[in-house]
């Protein structure tokens, strides 16, 4: 084998596992995703917390996916600083006894994973059971990449220069270390990092203290990786990574040191050297959870190395300062990027309006519900100050593209302020009178009204990624999430009708409420997702009527 038709043969191996692991945290993040922040901000103590993460790092397939969650989270007050590193050190955990599973002899289960897997994702007309497709395509995925690895890493085992490198790289446990951090931090996964030094390890290509070395590498590197993807956030959402980092960044750095320096290898050392190696890492991630108990200490050293950008109460926004600026009006393309930017503002403001609106519907809070109510100013301010600078901005200096792009997002601008409005003026109110009626959802409703609620705020997530990136492919994922808004609310609907016939004495008392919060969450959620529409028609996927659209799909689906 050539130098050059392994290279190709290896990076061919590691980006077929790169694509699975994503592969399936797409699936599951588009499937369950909106289920998360409920999920996450519900755990009431350290071991319940830890093993939120530890369950959803082993459905995410990767801990920096949670931390990311929960910077998220913590960031917005909804998730406090102990329970975010608890979540975060538990899902550690999960991240690495997902490698002990992925690590079995599972090659049997390709042709079936495959079978079904594609069965689903390309048949199946049902959102969720096309997710599973997704998820159990992508998991056959990893099995097949780590078999090429294998295979791969087979031929150059008897090399001349392997032995060599692998040498070095027991000898110079540093190296190792470091570069095993630079791999989990490029690659943005240590799953792929540490699977491929556990089959390196399992063919003899290297020997076991390079892949211990390697893989403590790996675990400073995936705590790296949150840092870096958090840097624009707040110094608060901040915090719980950089806790991480230190935990587990430390912790690597003495396990490096004690395996290397002291006799402690014929301790925990087994019949299989791949094995030997996942134990190691098991056994890291699980005496991390020994700081449990110490998390809350954490807190007031953290604040003091990432303070509060600002002293203002958590319920002011920070993004009520417009971002426009006069100075760029004569360059047409910045005037276009200030104007974006100002929408995506306006977008943040609105999203934090919506957020906690199922809490405030469930136990309201007057203070907190008019101190969301004020924010609708703001974005009517940023309405205003959006039509003052298109009109301002010089249209003769400008061609066609961009003086449509500037209406278009005028008009998604109006679409955030509508949605802005149906928050402020609908369903705080519809809170209210809940709370002043002393009306209750029945346990079904509430359920059902929560996860419509949960489904929302996921698209304004995704409406804020089609925003930014103009991305054709993340439009259509919208449009697609829109539709199901709508079969969701007319689901709950039907139910909500059904109890009601059963004769549901709570259902009865809070029907009007439930039925109108119901249609203004879909309306708030039209308007939202509105941004797909001309990026849509650009890329030639949408047509003059949604009736040809959808008998297009129909068409194309047989095709396929």
């Amino acid at each position: 084998m050539t130098i050059i038709s392994f290279v190709v043969q290896l990076m061919g191996a590691t980006m077929l596992l790169l694509y699975a692991v994503r592969m399936v945290r797409t699936g599951i993040e588009r499937a369950f995703g909106a289920s998360f922040r409920r999920v996450v901000t519900t755990t009431t103590n350290p071991i319940s917390a830890a093993s939120t993460g530890l369950v959803l790092a082993v459905i995410l397939q990767s801990s920096a996916a949670v931390a990311l969650l929960v910077s998220g989270f913590a960031g917005t007050g909804a998730l406090g600083f102990a329970g975010g590193l608890s979540v975060v050190l538990g899902a550690d955990l999960g991240s690495a006894l997902l490698i002990q599973v992925l690590s079995f002899d599972l090659e049997w289960l390709v042709p079936l994973l495959l079978a079904v897997g594609g069965g689903f994702f390309i048949k199946s007309d049902q959102r969720k059971l096309k997710q599973a497709g997704r998820i159990i395509l992508g998991i056959a995925f990893i099995l097949i990449s780590l078999r090429f690895l294998r295979e791969t890493m087979d031929p150059i085992r008897d090399s001349a220069f392997l032995p060599s490198i692998a040498a070095f790289l027991a000898n110079d446990f540093v190296t190792a270390f470091v570069i095993g951090a630079l791999l989990a931090w490029f690659m943005h996964s240590s799953v792929a990092v540490i699977l491929m030094c556990v089959t390196l390890v399992d063919i003899g290509a290297i020997p076991v203290m390079a892949g211990v070395s390697l893989v403590l590498g790996a675990n400073l590197g995936s705590a790296l990786i949150p840092i870096w993807l958090t840097r624009g956030l707040t110094p608060v959402a901040r915090r719980v990574p950089v806790a991480n980092f230190l935990l587990r960044g430390s912790g690597a750095l003495l396990l490096l040191i004690v395996v290397n320096r002291l006799p402690v290898m014929p301790y925990l050392t087994s019949a299989n050297a791949a094995q030997t190696l996942i134990n190691i890492h098991v056994a890291f991630n699980c005496l991390l959870l020994l700081a449990l108990p110490f998390c809350r200490f954490l807190e007031a050293p953290l604040a003091r190395l990432l303070p509060a950008a600002s002293d203002d109460a958590d319920d002011v926004p920070h993004e009520f300062v417009s971002v426009l600026d006069d100075a760029a009006l004569e360059t047409p393309a910045l005037a276009l990027a200030n104007l974006k930017r100002e929408v995506m503002r306006m977008e943040q403001v609105v999203e934090s309006m919506a957020a906690p609106v199922m809490e405030l519907m469930l136990k309201y809070d007057r203070q907190r519900a008019g101190n969301l109510i004020a924010r609708d100013r703001f974005v009517n301010d940023a309405l205003d100050d959006i039509r003052r600078y298109v009109a301002d901005m010089p249209s003769e200096k400008m061609s066609k593209g961009e003086n449509k792009a500037a209406r278009e997002l005028t008009e998604y601008a109006i679409a955030l302020e509508a949605g802005g409005d149906l928050v402020a003026k609908v369903l705080l109110p519809l809170a209210k009178r809940r709370d002043q009626e002393g009306a209750l959802f029945s346990r079904a409703g509430k359920q059902e009204l929560t996860a419509v609620h949960e489904r929302m705020m996921a698209n304004m997530g995704l409406a804020s990624n089609v925003l930014i990136s103009d991305d054709l492919e993340s439009a259509r994922l919208l449009l697609e999430e829109k539709n199901e808004m709508t079969r969701l609310e007319r689901s709950s609907r039907k139910k909500h009708l059904k109890r009601l016939s059963e004769g549901s004495q709570k259902s009865f008392d809070s029907s009007d409420i439930h039925l109108e919060v119901l249609r203004v969450m879909r309306e708030v959620n039209s308007h939202v997702s509105s941004v797909c529409y001309p990026i849509l028609y650009r890329g030639g996927q949408l047509l003059e009527t949604r009736l040809i659209e959808t008998l297009e799909e129909d068409r194309s689906d047989v095709n396929a």
